[in-house]
């Protein structure tokens, strides 16, 4: 028995937790399991998306690793522990690429808009300020105040 063989059966064991606990959107945003990439980790919305599409991925890649790593302790041979263990990481990696794929369709939140003004860029705080009006007011619908512009 080949004791190497462990290797891709405890970690195809982690992969595969992972992958189901991404899958079943119960995986909190860390630093340490599941798809941590830019993308993903901007917010926990993209975290939970990134690791949904990459949980099936995942959860097949530890499967893999875990029969190649039983494989080659039953047949006390490395080779299959070996394929295992890279069969685990090829799709591994393809489904972390899908997951940051998927993270990267989500939009960038809207930034805080700013106090009084709505956001609106009309220009009409400007305008009021400039008149006399209050710090922070808007023109509304009265906007033959400001020269109709």
């Amino acid at each position: 028995m080949h004791l190497l063989s462990l290797v891709p059966l405890v970690i195809g064991l982690a992969i595969a937790a992972v992958g189901v606990l991404g899958l079943t959107e119960r995986l909190p945003r860390n630093r340490f399991g599941g798809v941590r990439t830019p993308a993903s980790m901007r917010t926990d919305q993209t975290f939970a998306l990134a690791n949904k599409v990459a949980g099936l991925p995942l959860a097949v890649a530890g499967a893999v690793g875990i029969v190649g790593g039983i494989a080659g302790l039953l047949a006390a041979n490395l080779l299959f522990a070996g394929l295992g263990l890279v069969g685990l990481a090829g799709i591994a990696l393809g489904g972390g690429v899908l997951g940051h794929r998927a993270a990267q369709t989500v939009p960038d939140e809207a930034p805080p808009l700013p106090a009084g003004c709505q956001g609106c860029a009309c220009g009409g705080c400007e305008l009021t300020k400039s008149l006399g009006g209050p710090a922070g007011g808007s023109v509304g619908a009265n906007v033959t105040r400001v020269g109709g512009q």
